[in-house]
């Protein structure tokens, strides 16, 4: 069978304010109704024998990854969750232990989360050429047809072509990033693909040539699938071997140095969506080449991307821009310097700063909270909870907090007292009480709440109980 493993690891730091380390761009619905994780699921839709996917991620997205793949009606063959991101080659191999324990014959079908791919049947065309040549041994990369001088991929230059395949060749080399000079060498010559990072072979024929050319990283994934542990819907590799795994891509390890490497030629509308401005050039302009999302008043604007979250955004008489606004962050770039957003990020970073880490709303398993306002020894959360979810029973060692419901059923523990609230009912908290709240009714439940304290950080949380079993 042919099973799909969906790298959903990666925190998108081009695409910021809106990617973040907590909620990543390939979980955000950037060109359409479903996030690009969802998109990557519903293109599998059509393929013959396929096998539940394979999803791997960091431990913090597990929730959301998980909520996201049930919204669109899949289940997981198994979830595997990184302890530390170690690159690609690490993933896969223990996706295919994950598939092989399931399947002797297991061929993987190996996608990024976050990528674009707009002719669905092609893809699937392209697919099936990479099964053919999968199943002889080869280990196949789908070599995406350049349509520009592009410097922000790596290139394929194709070798002899195999079998009687039209579109599948030996891969002659592979080619760093190039400057705009080779890029553009590489264009005209014909023979040059961008390397889209997709795979597919055998799951047994992966673990070979990574043994042969990295068998300390087989080592170190094996060790982690041995030690790995069922935590709910998912699977927490061992840490400790896994930590100790070398970080390396599967480009590095394996694809550059096999003797068996081939490419599958596809023109399937496909981009990785790195930056700002591949995210304008994978969506329709309007009639001045803008793409306008959001609240947004335009006046003599053309060719640029702009995008309001959460309050009116105006533009006059600018060009080739990248306005993006959010609640906390706005960030304005020339398209051509959309790369060095990135830069931002580690700025942010250096300046102990949170404002890559996550939003002012951030996900959790039981639904959201949204910070409202904050400021000396105080700080206003809104909270939404799920139909039928609930927090852990906790106390906090520096914080009190007030419970103020705006709709739904509150269902309280306080101390040894339970309780229910309802609209515009409250309750009070005190420093080191044990508490929980819960959502017993049919609907979301919504309440504002006020800490106060001299530490107001997500850190100072003692879980006693947890139905999603976070320390």
């Amino acid at each position: 069978m042919l099973h799909p493993v969906v790298l959903s690891g990666g925190s998108g730091t081009r695409l910021w304010p809106l990617s973040r380390t907590l909620l990543p761009k390939q979980f955000l619905s950037l060109t359409g109704d479903q996030t690009l994780f969802q998109e990557t699921l519903l293109r599998l839709k059509g393929l013959p024998d396929l096998a539940p996917p394979i999803i791997v991620s960091g431990a913090e997205q597990r929730f959301l990854a998980g909520e996201q793949l049930r919204e669109v009606g899949f289940s997981a063959g198994a979830h595997l969750l990184e302890p530390i991101g170690r690159n690609t080659a690490p993933a896969i191999a223990v996706a295919a232990l994950s598939a092989l324990e399931r399947d002797p014959d297991a061929v993987l079908l190996v996608l990024p989360a976050d990528h674009v791919i707009t002719e669905i049947g092609r893809f699937h065309a392209a697919i099936g050429a990479a099964l053919q040549a999968a199943v002889s041994g080869k280990l196949v990369t789908f070599g995406m047809v350049a349509t520009s001088p592009e410097t922000g991929y790596g290139y394929i230059e194709r070798g002899a072509r195999l079998g009687s395949a039209t579109n599948v060749f030996a891969v002659a080399r592979f080619v760093e990033k190039p400057d705009a000079a080779r890029a553009a060498e590489f264009l005209r010559s014909g023979g040059f693909y961008w390397n889209s990072g997709m795979f597919v072979f055998r799951a047994a024929r992966y673990l070979e040539a990574l043994g042969k050319h990295r068998p300390e990283i087989l080592e170190s994934a094996r060790a982690a699938w041995q030690t790995a542990a069922r935590d709910l819907d998912f699977i927490r590799l061992g840490e400790e071997a896994f930590r100790r795994c070398p970080s390396d891509s599967i480009d590095y390890a394996v694809m550059e140095k096999t003797a068996d490497a081939a490419v599958v030629e596809a023109d399937i509308g496909w981009s990785d969506v790195g930056s700002w401005a591949s995210l304008w050039q994978v969506q329709a302009p309007d009639s001045a080449g803008n793409v306008v999302q959001g609240d947004v008043h335009v006046d003599g604007v053309k060719g640029s991307y702009l995008r309001a979250e959460s309050r009116l955004l105006a533009a006059i008489g600018v060009e080739d821009l990248v306005v993006v606004e959010t609640a906390d962050a706005v960030l304005v770039a020339h398209k051509n310097a959309a790369q060095r957003v990135k830069d931002v990020v580690e700025a942010l970073k250096s300046g102990n700063r949170t404002e890559h880490i996550s939003h002012t709303r951030v996900y959790r398993p039981w639904g959201y909270y949204e910070s409202l306002d904050e400021g000396e020894r105080f700080q206003v959360k809104r909270i939404m909870v799920k139909a039928g979810s609930r927090l852990s029973l906790q106390y906090h060692h520096r914080r009190a907090e007030h419970w103020i419901v705006v709709s739904g059923h509150a269902k309280v523990t306080r101390g040894d007292d339970v309780f229910d609230l309802r609209a515009n009912e409250s309750t009070f908290i005190p420093l080191g009480m044990r508490h929980r709240l819960e959502n017993p009714g049919p609907d979301p439940l919504y309440l504002i709440e006020v800490q106060s304290g001299d530490y107001l950080g997500e850190d100072d949380i003692v879980r006693l109980d947890d139905d999603f079993k976070r320390s």
